[in-house]
């Protein structure tokens, strides 16, 4: 009975543990970020693009048509066009790196065509390349642009989709060979876009005019996410898709529902940075880290579909005199969040927070750590699910000590069932003698029932870790282990209701129970049998039914937690056999897993079974 009142005590410490995080730390946040949207709401006009910052001496219009909607649909073609029919609309400069391929628009010098190399849409390796930026009016729209805001007043022409670049030269953007673009508005101003491209996922965008107008001009430079519909997300309470930024050294999130609802979501600050970010993808826009800025999230609607914002404008104006220029130098980065190249980014650019670009979680301290080992140790032998296996014996030689105190207060409360049994049956009626008397046991004997609580409560933030670390880290996205097992970040393919392939039949979502969640229940059923069993004949049949509880709940987890759990079990049962025998006590895993009426196939002569045998012992 003893582990089992553990386990129940586990599961109401973490209840508590998790309630008093979300009083003290998860709901001030709530209310701080509610607090910051009521302001924005009160600021933004329903069904208008929100405010850009204003200066002390003129104020820059509200956002040019290409920044608070998707662009109409192109003469001649269909409501909603393919991707490549649109892209072959404009003239473009083509992109050519280590980890991305597509094109700059030089209508509107838009980065609205960009495909991940390294990754594919399925495992097959010939399957279609990720696509991270698609061009408006083609299904799923997303894309940035950089640009210049101005005071209406000043009757200067700016950029805006429409504008024809011209290309300094016809060949492709690549990291040693960056691209200049330039336009020139025919009042006195001339616009040049110098764009540099990195071996990984960073554009450096740098925007410069020259005023050979008879007027000084008032410029506040502006960098655009847009992205149109509503993605697919995960929908799981551990991981964030939608807008992301650190402001300061604060971190902002905040779901596409709840910006649908609020409407916009404004933040000043000097240095951090803002995008859009999805389970493994981000798209940021990495403002220069002493400007300040504002930047603004927001969710609108046209009458064809619903788009979603995220743009900074920098406060600070510049003055533009006439026969003066003007400079400054911004970054875009979109790629994949692989945690190497964003520590490398913190480090070479310092970019304020940008490692939390990755979702580590309030267990941060947790899930970095197990990521790194992780990591480190799967590039030795060549496999993450090898490395799984590996760490998870390291983290039992951690908490051996802890575990080995467990096992062995479970093996005091096993051993002494009998007598547990004898006072139970002979007070039954007087449940308050009855616990006296059981104290007086716990005393005698000294067992402390409790002692293998702390160990089991200390291993659930291990297992979360352990899993926010499967879920959200792209280095586990497609990793193999051996067999069937061709992802460790997506469940277990196989199902016991087709046979594990054997019979042609697709079985639907609610019945995919593979064999590795098969194998971690079986292994936490043994492990519930060695322990001492309940008194209570209802909360026995109760945990006998938590072995098939959780094959079914893990069953959708990724197939690397269900191995880690099932290794973890044999692990554990493994070391409590040990100490068990150690201690004298009698280990009949084999016939407490047989049922009553298959137990006479076991009778030794006499009559008597072999579990009769060793309880006369």
């Amino acid at each position: 009975m003893g582990d089992e009142k553990n386990f129940l005590v586990a599961i109401a410490l973490s209840v508590f543990v998790f309630v008093t995080w979300q009083y003290f730390f998860g709901l001030p946040a709530v209310e701080e970020q509610q607090a910051r949207q009521e302001v924005a709401q009160t600021e933004t006009a329903e069904g208008t693009a929100p405010t850009l910052p204003t200066s002390p001496q003129t104020g820059p219009s509200a956002p040019p048509e290409r920044q608070v909607g998707p662009t109409a649909a192109l003469p001649g073609m269909a409501t909603e066009p393919s991707r490549d029919s649109v892209i072959a609309t404009a003239p473009r400069i083509v992109i050519e790196s280590p980890r991305l391929d597509g094109s700059i628009s030089l209508t509107g010098l838009r980065f609205d065509d960009l495909k991940l190399k390294d990754y594919r849409e399925a495992i097959e390796p010939d399957s279609k390349e990720i696509v991270l930026l698609s061009p408006s009016p083609a299904p799923g729209a997303y894309y940035v642009d950089f640009g210049w805001l101005a005071d209406q007043s000043s009757g200067v022409a700016l950029p805006d989709e429409s504008t024809e670049w011209q290309a300094s030269r016809s060949g492709p953007l690549t990291p040693t060979a960056p691209a200049e673009f330039f336009w020139d508005n025919g009042q006195g101003q001339t616009f040049v876009t110098l764009v540099e491209l990195d071996d990984d996922y960073v554009f450096t965008v740098t925007q410069s005019v020259q005023n050979n107008g008879s007027q000084t001009l008032t410029l506040h430079p502006y960098a655009n996410i847009v992205r149109h519909d509503t993605p697919e997300v995960s929908g799981f309470f551990i991981l964030h898709e939608g807008m992301l930024g650190v402001f300061g050294d604060t971190l902002e999130e905040v779901d596409y529902d709840d910006l649908v609802e609020d409407g916009a979501v404004k933040t000043k600050s000097t240095g951090g940075w803002m995008g859009i970010t999805d389970k493994y993808w981000l798209t940021a826009l990495l403002p220069d880290q002493s400007q300040a800025f504002e930047s603004t999230f927001s969710a609108n609607r046209t009458e064809e579909n619903r788009f979603y914002q995220a743009y900074y404008v920098l406060t600070t104006p510049f003055a533009l005199a006439p026969g003066a220029k003007v400079k400054t130098t911004n970054r875009l980065f979109a790629g994949a969040k692989k945690k190497a190249i964003i520590d490398k980014y913190v480090e070479k650019l310092g970019i304020a927070r940008f490692d939390l670009a990755i979702d580590w979680g309030w267990l941060f301290f947790l899930t970095k750590p197990f990521f790194s080992i992780l990591h480190w140790v799967g590039d030795i032998v060549g496999n993450f699910g090898i490395a799984i296996l590996i760490v998870t014996v390291l983290i039992k030689i951690v908490f051996f000590p802890l575990a080995n105190k467990s096992y062995v207060a479970m093996s005091k409360m096993k051993k002494l069932q009998p007598e547990m049994t004898k006072i139970r049956e002979r007070f039954t009626e007087d449940k308050v003698r009855q616990q006296q008397e059981m104290m007086e046991l716990y005393k005698r004997e000294k067992v402390n029932p409790m002692a293998g609580c702390l160990p089991i409560v200390i291993q659930i933030p291990v297992f979360f870790a352990l899993y926010k670390v499967l879920f959200v880290t792209i280095e586990m996205r497609h990793a193999p282990f051996y067999g069937w097992i061709k992802d460790l970040s997506a469940a277990d393919p196989t199902s016991m209701f087709n046979l594990f392939g054997l019979i042609p039949w697709d079985p639907p979502a609610v019945l995919m129970v593979g064999i590795w969640p098969l194998i971690m229940g079986l292994t936490m059923f043994i492990q519930q049998k060695m322990n001492p069993a309940p008194a209570d004949p209802v909360q026995e049949k109760i945990f006998l039914f938590m072995p098939l509880f959780f094959t079914y709940l893990l069953a959708s987890f990724p197939a690397g937690l269900v191995i880690y759990w099932a290794w973890n079990n044999a692990l554990s049962v493994l070391q409590q056999y040990v100490i068990m025998r150690r201690m004298g006590v009698e280990v009949d895993i084999g016939q407490r897993l047989i049922p009553e009426k298959m137990k006479a196939l076991f009778r030794k002569p006499g009559g008597s079974t072999v579990d009769d045998a060793s309880d006369k012992k």
